[in-house]
């Protein structure tokens, strides 16, 4: 019970990464403020809790939206022990050459802009709290090209370098900033963006479990929950001596 008694923000809670560290989270004593714009989804992730989660719409890209879920954890509970920055998609699989500023702009607001105002907004519910601390989500595709869509990648390297001058402005505050760089997790992230059947949604995310037992050591797909469970760590105590 590492977050007994804690506040915890998850953006990206309908589906995911999001949704496996949002059921961590609660099944470890946090109240978990559980965010995304699929409210079928975020009513799913809190039926099957084993603890509390209390769900809100938020378009992350609506910077009012970020605001206003911070705002509203931090009267209901008194505060924000820490934020996990994860909602996302795939964003625009256009190449440099011929992407659009429209869908460029949209996959920085979506991947980018959304963690930057997420620490913004909750940072003054976060001060002084023991322990407070972000995590978000960057990629293996912020280091390296040929993982992802352009803009994608572009945006999970900011994301990364966010982390890390986020980490030294708010080091006076005694708040951690850390990231997690997903590489061959058996999500839903670019099979959605690209409005898949449902069966070929499974047939596609069969072939990247098949894909990824020979793309790393570790010779299984990666899940959720392995991603969720390196972020409770970074949230945790006892990883209050890494930041950035």
């Amino acid at each position: 019970m590492r977050f007994n008694g804690k506040t915890v923000v998850v953006t990206g809670a309908a589906s995911g990464i999001g949704h496996a560290a949002a059921l961590a989270f609660s099944g470890e004593g946090a109240r978990v403020y559980a965010a995304d714009i699929d409210e079928t989804g975020l009513a799913e992730t809190a039926a099957v809790s084993s603890g509390t989660i209390v769900t809100a719409h938020c378009d992350v890209t609506r910077t009012e939206d970020i605001k206003a879920l911070m705002d509203r954890a931090a009267a209901e509970s008194g505060g924000i022990d820490c934020v996990f920055n994860n909602a996302g998609a795939g964003g625009d699989r256009a190449p440099i050459d011929e992407i659009e500023p429209e869908g460029w702009d949209r996959t920085m607001d979506l991947l980018l802009r959304s963690v930057a105002f997420g620490i913004r907004y909750a940072v003054p519910h976060m001060i002084g709290r023991k322990g407070a601390s972000f995590v978000n989500t960057s990629s293996v595709a912020a280091i390296g090209p040929g993982y992802s869509p352009t803009a994608y990648a572009v945006a999970k390297a900011g994301v990364l370098h966010l982390t890390k001058v986020a980490a030294a402005d708010l080091a006076k505050h005694q708040i951690r900033v850390n990231a997690v760089q997903p590489g061959f997790i058996n999500t839903n992230i670019f099979t959605r963006s690209l409005n898949m059947t449902e069966e070929l949604e499974a047939r596609a995310k069969g072939a990247i479990a098949t894909m990824s037992q020979q793309a790393q050591p570790v010779a299984r797909g990666g899940q959720a929950d392995d991603i969720a469970q390196a972020v409770l760590f970074l949230a945790s105590e006892a990883a209050n001596f890494i930041t950035g």
